[in-house]
């Protein structure tokens, strides 16, 4: 049974047996890279790892306790000796990598190692790579770098030949259902439901679960391709999904915005219904830089989410062509999906997920999002139909 630290990462079994070995505990590799897909819980990792090197218990076994001071504060990211890095901008900037670099030479104050968790490393220039390179290739006695991203491939060569690798596979839906029910306290079948639309992504299975708004907008999105009948639809459907994900990103800010605003304010000690003094006024344009750098982020993150969704109706529906019995990602609009793949054959879905990829490689390339949205409805339109099973 794995140690408290280790239970909210679901199905990663081979993953938690290898990082809680009592010789990777006392004599742990000085740069760990943590891969896996959008998920799986490769930052999750990296944190509980941090516990249990850090934990105060004496006992190696009993490391990871997640009660003791050390791991409560690695978990609310306010341990001395673990710096959590995270950006919300679309790379990290060279000079914060540098500062990490600097910040890696100081002891421990309170801990056995400091540690510096980076994750998302895949959004670091090659620049910014290099400077964080020669720390990794020359690294202080008692520190530890944990990185994290998709795949290998993501980071530089020259990292991932200097790192130990630890690759974290996609949760079984069981596993991900469990966890909603155990860690959350979420309704079994709700957690099944979510836990399949997600297609195993612990937080956005979680996030599901517990805003009714977010399954709406997602249910949404994903009856989309069987509205779609005509160019004017397509058009129209293109505007209501641009909509879905604008209003779905200022959700997901706005209420952050305005706390740092008014937090802000409170530090210079002003109000709401104050006029901001010039001098100031570099600190509001600061935020607000911040804050129109992390909104744009979370527009691009819930087009991906809503192209994710997308794939997963005509994955089903391809499923539904060869078999009634295996259970689908949509499993809870199955009688639609299953009149609608009557309509369409299964070449069709194959080059509707070709459009979706498509959309995809364009948003990625700064293509205007309604117009990469428009050409991907304007190929949903049904233009064959199956008259006999495949």
């Amino acid at each position: 049974m794995a140690n408290p630290v280790w239970h909210s990462l679901a199905g990663q079994h081979a993953v938690i047996q290898q990082l809680s070995h009592p010789e990777t505990m006392t004599s742990p590799t000085h740069a760990w890279l943590f891969t896996g897909p959008p998920g799986s819980g490769r930052s999750m990792a990296a944190r509980a790892f941090a516990q249990t090197l850090q934990c105060e218990q004496q006992e190696i076994s009993q490391r990871g306790c997640g009660t003791c001071q050390a791991c409560v504060t690695i978990a609310a990211g306010t341990h001395a000796d673990v710096n959590i890095v995270t950006t919300e901008k679309v790379q990290y900037a060279i000079d914060d990598v540098r500062e990490l670099v600097s910040d890696a030479h100081d002891r421990p104050s309170t801990g056995r190692w400091r540690i510096i968790i980076i994750e998302d490393a895949d959004r670091m220039t090659e620049r910014a790579t290099n400077v964080l390179l020669k720390a990794i290739e020359e690294p202080p006695e008692r520190t530890i770098w944990m990185l994290s991203a998709p795949s290998p491939a993501d980071v530089l060569v020259t990292i991932r030949s200097r790192t130990r690798h630890i690759n974290l596979v996609i949760p079984a839906v069981e596993d991900v259902a469990q966890l909603l029910v155990g860690r959350d306290g979420i309704e079994a079948e709700l957690a099944h439901t979510c836990a399949r639309a997600s297609q195993s992504h612990v937080g956005v299975a979680r996030w599901l679960a517990r805003s009714p708004e977010a399954r709406e907008r997602r249910d949404m999105i994903v009856n989309l391709p069987m509205t779609v009948s005509s160019a004017s639809a397509a058009v129209e459907s293109a505007d209501n999904l641009h909509k879905l994900v604008q209003d779905e990103a200022e959700a997901s800010s706005s209420d952050r915005n305005a706390a740092e605003r008014s937090s802000l304010l409170r530090s210079l000690g002003l109000t709401e219904d104050d006029t901001v003094p010039p001098k100031l006024r570099v600190h509001f344009r600061r935020l607000e830089d911040n804050q129109t750098a992390r909104n744009r982020r979370a527009i691009h993150d819930a087009l991906d989410r809503a192209m994710i969704d997308l794939s997963g109706v005509y994955r089903d529906l391809l499923v539904l062509h060869l078999s009634q019995d295996t259970q689908l990602i949509n499993e809870h609009l199955r009688p639609h999906l299953t009149e609608y793949s009557a309509k369409v054959s299964a070449e069709h879905c194959l080059s509707s997920l070709e459009a979706i990829n498509t959309a995809r490689r364009r948003l990625a390339g700064n293509v205007p999002p309604l117009l990469a949205l428009e050409a991907m409805l304007l190929a949903f339109i049904p233009r064959t139909r199956r008259h006999a099973p495949l």
